[in-house]
């Protein structure tokens, strides 16, 4: 499928790799980093340390997500092009990015507060990984079940269609389309985005494997297979690290 008329999200994904690329190295060299404005201090947060990890979750989404959704841009220039919505499609574009990161910086509001939380009973490190076996194999067990859930694949199953999904809501506002759009990527990757706990919130081979499977998940229309065969390894995993882990569950 083309993607003319893509280049804003485009602009938008790379700068938010070169952030979180720029980030991961900050992660590693904290005797250089430690006087970013961007880190945030390593524990006792404050709320300026809040709004840099929200910032962080924020455009570690966009990143992620965005090339999911590339299509759909791709979608509204075609239809501009064939005047079908003449001069509406680009601001139509623009409004559905708005819309649909709104939603995921929602949901980046409540991964700071949980990372918070996490941080705050030494759940998580002051690096953003697992300190826990045991949340470890929690969030492992539970993406694995969701991956089984009606929810999932239902909110999967919208998401797969730009072309059904534009002909359905066709007549929405931009914004209101990027909501809609953006809630079903929430069902359906939300928990798989908690699992950047697991390996590490700036683990940046993680991230990017994370934003391939959501590509590739997408992209296998009518292969639930896939999906569920990922669902059972994350539960292996999980289950794995129980038994593996001295004194788990005594």
């Amino acid at each position: 499928m083309k993607l003319a008329g893509a280049g804003v999200p485009v602009v938008v994904i790379a700068l938010g790799w070169a952030y979180l690329v720029a980030m991961v190295w900050g992660m590693e060299h904290m005797e250089v980093s430690g006087t970013w404005w961007l880190m945030p201090r390593m524990v006792n947060w404050g709320a300026v340390d809040l709004l840099l990890v929200f910032l962080m979750w924020a455009i570690m989404m966009a990143a992620m997500m965005l090339p999911s959704v590339l299509p759909v841009f791709g979608l509204l220039r075609k239809a501009e092009q064939l005047g079908r919505v003449p001069g509406r499609a680009s601001s139509r574009s623009t409004l559905f990015a708005l819309g649909y990161l709104a939603v995921w910086s929602g949901f980046s509001v409540l991964a700071t507060g949980l990372q918070w939380g996490l941080l705050e009973l030494r759940l998580v490190s002051p690096m953003m990984d697992s300190a826990s076996v045991q949340l470890s194999a929690v969030l492992l067990i539970l993406a694995g079940l969701y991956q089984f859930s009606a929810f999932k694949h239902a909110c999967l199953q919208r998401c797969r269609s730009p072309l059904s999904f534009l002909l359905t809501h066709g007549d929405a506002g931009g914004f209101w389309l990027g909501v809609r759009q953006g809630s079903d990527c929430v069902g359906c990757c939300a928990m798989l985005m908690l699992l950047l706990f697991v390996l590490g919130v700036m683990n940046l081979w993680w991230i990017l494997a994370l934003t391939v499977f959501v590509l590739v998940e997408k992209w296998l229309a009518g292969r639930a297979w896939f999906s569920r065969t990922v669902g059972a390894g994350l539960i292996a995993w999980g289950a794995w690290l129980m038994v593996v882990s001295p004194g788990l569950g005594a």
